[in-house]
């Protein structure tokens, strides 16, 4: 990077604006940390955003997030779920990359890990979540590796993941989540 390179700030929230209005327990708010990561986004340009984790996940989403800038893997946006109401469809549909979110997996009682900040979704309209009953998420959306901001089993960013000790969506049986990381 040059240092006259004009960088896009898609985010820059107070941790506490990041987490206001969150249902989530205070040891579960203060085990988060908040990571402010640069990445080019699909308008080929440099942006900045933020990034809700578990704090001892924060190594890890530094050294993924530098990757994914030094390949120019395009990002739609990076920004704290918050900014969509703790919303999670708004922010699929949006193909805003997050990760803290205390929900509940979608269709079950079971919490997420998104509820502790130990899972992140990366451009959820390339890498959209395909249910065996053929329904995709989000709506519109459709999976087609040879596209740029996709994932694929061989793609570097997954395979730095796993390498990390992260399970990657697309590897699940059902549904195929192919925009979902975690790490337990």
């Amino acid at each position: 990077m040059t240092t006259n390179e004009q960088i896009i700030i898609d985010s820059a929230m107070s941790f506490s604006d990041a987490i206001e209005g969150s249902p989530a327990p205070l040891e579960v708010i203060d085990a988060l940390s908040m990571v402010d990561v640069a990445y080019y986004s699909f308008d080929g340009l440099r942006h900045s955003g933020q990034i809700l984790v578990d704090a001892r996940l924060e190594d890890d989403i530094y050294e993924i997030f530098q990757l994914i800038e030094k390949l120019k893997f395009p990002l739609g946006r990076v920004v704290p779920i918050v900014a969509y109401r703790w919303d999670d469809g708004d922010s699929m549909a949006d193909n805003n990359t997050s990760a803290f979110n205390f929900r509940v997996i979608e269709g079950t009682n079971k919490i997420s890990l998104h509820a502790f900040g130990r899972a992140v979704d990366i451009n959820p309209v390339q890498n959209p979540v395909i249910y065996p009953t053929g329904i995709i998420a989000p709506e519109g959306a459709k999976y087609q590796p040879s596209r740029p901001g996709t994932f694929g089993a061989k793609h570097p960013v997954v395979e730095e993941f796993r390498r990390l000790g992260w399970h990657w969506g697309g590897h699940f049986d059902q549904p195929k989540d192919y925009h979902h990381f975690e790490k337990t």
